[in-house]
């Protein structure tokens, strides 16, 4: 067994040793050929140069001091610092570098763990008189660090190629695949060693050849003719940093429960807990508060990009929260929400204009404790909004720094609402639509340019869109009108022919009214008027909804008859009823169009003549047939005028009752056709599909 382990030993050894040997002389000798081929074109083939030979290096100072000597160490520092500054070239190369201290501090992080571990080894260790416990407790540190820099290098290789332009992807993703491999070789081996507590050897010695392995890799990549231009993604950014903030608290936590126990003493292991759980409640009560990622957000749009604003997110998220709501949110707070989320403002007002331009209310999001009156503005407010276009902070105006406001046009209630943060004008082809008040920001921020032209182009935007809302409400409003006029004329034309018809009965009253017959018939008559006088006022209401019975077969003669019997006091009225004649349709339409039709047709006959109203069959069709031999109509006015709504030849007419019947005769399938000559009269034909003899008839005509 002990002879087994020997060997076991000393296989690691010589795999170790030309392991690191082959990695030394092939990056060596990688860099000499890289400077030799293309010298220094560039700092991004400078930067490989270096961070290839800082890798022989390594190789070469693990072959001489060993795997866990300070030399193999400091080596592994500096091989992964020039594979860190071979990143941040790459990045350099790109957009995003108009603020190269700013995009120092990304990388600051990863730098700082690097340079702490030969600081922990050559610095720390002095200082401590015990040097067992130094060393157990320097070892412990450096992998920690070792693990922080492996996770937060993968990340970042990770983000850089995601955020890389795609034509730039081909020439990077080599190195990145290299370096990543790396890295997570690394990440495996420091975490193995850190829980296990002593160096997995077999990982140790196989190191050398897995950097061997990726030479080619390297190799090839140098080959590639590459811009290697990448772009900094905001979304990345945050990321990033708050991997860096993780990675900062992590570290602090490692190296005050280090010094906890270099210190020593009964209780350092109940001190060490007690660190832990109060910096993760702390932590936990930190990171998730909305206050924290709003300043996070504001330090990283502020130090490291040149906008403040992700334009397109921004507007994407503009255009989602108007056009498409997520939520039941009426359109106004929809419209202070939007404007509100660019700005981090956690609530907001909107005024409008009302029918006397005065200002007005029109929503609150998020702010129920504003006080606010019926008036919201005064007789200055929408002229100063209007003819200015200023935006307004009011902690500027309340500390009367702001000298291009009119102070008398900002209403008394904003100067109480201490919430309010800044007065936004939505103007829309010079009118003021309204304004938007947003309340204060959870971190307090100033307003610079970029944010002034932000509002404006929102606003501008917002005020189109309240104006087209304002349009839409004027036109649905009109389009009301509309609708009412409409009924309002239909119900114009049926008070005439009621008043016709009352007007007819008065006449006869005076040569019948001693008759019993006569009497009956005028008091059903009148209360039939009644009856249709209430129907109409109904028709007019705006709750009114036109309702019409199911389509169905209906005995001809007998809904004929019913609006005979209506006219029969007023006019002649002459009949020919085909028998058993059954049509599919609504008795109470053809009632509607019977009545329009006759009603013309003794207006249309001045003498007393007779009217003749037949049924027959007709083909597939119920043919109900109307007649007069009144005045007639000319071949122009059938064909161009009659069915207009508001034509009509009779004096006093309204041109309604044509148009409504024809329209009624379509609704039932059916057809009303016109034969007219001037001076011989008119002939209405209505056209209804016709029906079989519904069975319950026939049983009710044997039981009778």
């Amino acid at each position: 067994m002990a002879g087994r382990g020997a060997l076991m030993g000393s296989a690691l050894t010589f795999a170790a040793f030309w392991g690191h040997s082959a990695a030394g002389f092939l990056y060596a000798a990688l860099a000499i050929w890289v400077f030799h081929q293309y010298g220094g074109r560039s700092r991004q083939r400078l930067a490989m140069i270096a961070a290839l030979a800082l890798t022989a290096f390594w190789g070469i100072a693990t072959i001489i001091g060993g795997s866990s000597s300070t030399l193999a160490s400091t080596g592994e520092t500096l091989r992964n610092l020039g594979w860190l500054g071979f990143l941040f070239a790459l990045l350099q190369n790109g957009e995003g570098n108009e603020h190269p201290r700013t995009i120092r501090m990304l990388y600051g992080a990863l730098l700082l763990a690097l340079l702490m571990q030969p600081f922990i080894d050559f610095v720390l260790l002095s200082l401590v008189p015990d040097s067992a416990l130094a060393s157990a407790a320097a070892a412990k540190t450096v992998q920690m660090l070792r693990m922080i820099f492996a996770i937060g290098a993968i990340v970042l290789v990770h983000n850089l190629y995601t955020v890389s332009a795609p034509e730039a992807r081909w020439g990077i993703s080599l190195p990145m695949a290299a370096l990543a491999a790396t890295w997570m070789y690394d990440l495996n081996l420091y975490t193995i060693g850190y829980l296990s507590g002593s160096w997995p050897g077999e990982f140790i010695a196989m190191r050398g050849f897995i950097m061997t392995l990726l030479v080619p890799v390297f190799a090839l990549a140098t080959r590639r003719n590459s811009s290697w231009r990448l772009r900094l993604s905001r979304s990345v950014t945050f990321q990033s940093v708050s991997l860096l903030a993780i990675g900062a608290y992590l570290l602090v936590m490692v190296l005050l429960a280090t010094a906890l126990q270099l210190v020593g003493g009964s209780y350092v292991r109940m001190a060490q807990i007690t660190l832990i759980f109060a910096m993760s409640l702390a932590a936990m009560l930190i990171v998730p508060s909305g206050k924290f990622r709003a300043w996070l957000n504001v330090v990283i749009a502020k130090n490291f990009f040149q906008h403040r604003y992700d334009y397109r997110a921004e507007w994407m998220r503009f255009a989602e929260t108007i056009g498409f709501p997520s939520d039941a949110a009426p359109f106004h707070e929809r419209v202070v929400k939007s404007l509100a989320d660019i700005f981090d403002s956690p609530a907001g007002l909107l005024l409008t204009r009302d029918n006397e331009s005065r200002l007005v209310l029109q929503a609150r999001w998020n702010w129920p404790t504003a006080d606010i009156p019926t008036y919201a503005g005064n007789s200055q407010t929408v002229p100063f909004f209007e003819q200015t276009g200023h935006i307004v902070l009011m902690d500027s105006v309340r500390d009367g720094a702001d000298d291009k406001v009119d102070e008398r046009a900002i209403p008394q209630w904003l100067y109480e609402e201490t919430r309010a943060w800044a007065i936004i004008p939505l103007v829309h082809f010079g009118r003021l639509a309204g304004i938007a008040v947003l309340a204060k920001p959870p971190i307090k921020r100033g307003l610079d340019w970029e944010d002034l032209d932000m509002m404006r182009v929102v606003g501008r935007q917002l005020a189109s869109y309240l104006a087209e809302a304002t349009s839409q409400e004027a036109l649905t409003e009109n389009r009301q009108f509309e609708q009412f006029n409409r009924r309002f004329a239909f119900v114009m034309h049926d008070i005439k022919n009621l008043v016709s018809q009352l007007s007819i009965l008065a006449r006869n009253a005076e040569k019948h009214a001693d008759k019993p017959a006569f009497q009956a018939d005028m008091i059903e008559t009148l209360q039939n008027s009644v009856g249709k006088m209430n129907d109409l006022l109904a028709r007019l209401s705006q709750h009114s909804q036109t309702r019409h019975s199911a389509i169905e077969p209906i005995d001809v003669e007998k809904t004929v008859s019913s609006v005979i019997h209506g006219k029969r006091l007023i006019y002649p009225i002459e009949t020919d009823f085909s028998p058993d004649m059954f049509a599919m349709a609504d008795a109470g339409r053809v009632e509607t169009i019977l009545n329009h039709l006759v009603q013309n047709a003794i207006d249309a006959t001045e003498d007393g003549t007779p009217i003749r109203i037949s049924v027959s069959r007709q083909d597939d069709w119920v043919a109900i047939r109307v007649s007069d031999k009144g005045s007639g109509m000319t071949e122009s006015f059938v064909a161009n005028q009659l069915f207009k709504p508001f034509e009509s030849t009779k004096s006093g007419g309204f041109g309604i009752g044509a148009y409504e019947a024809r329209a009624l005769a379509q609704s039932l399938g059916g057809q009303l056709h016109v034969d007219s000559r001037i001076g011989k009269g008119t002939r209405m034909t209505l056209l209804l599909p016709v029906a079989q003899r519904p069975t319950d008839i026939d049983e009710i005509d044997k039981a009778a």
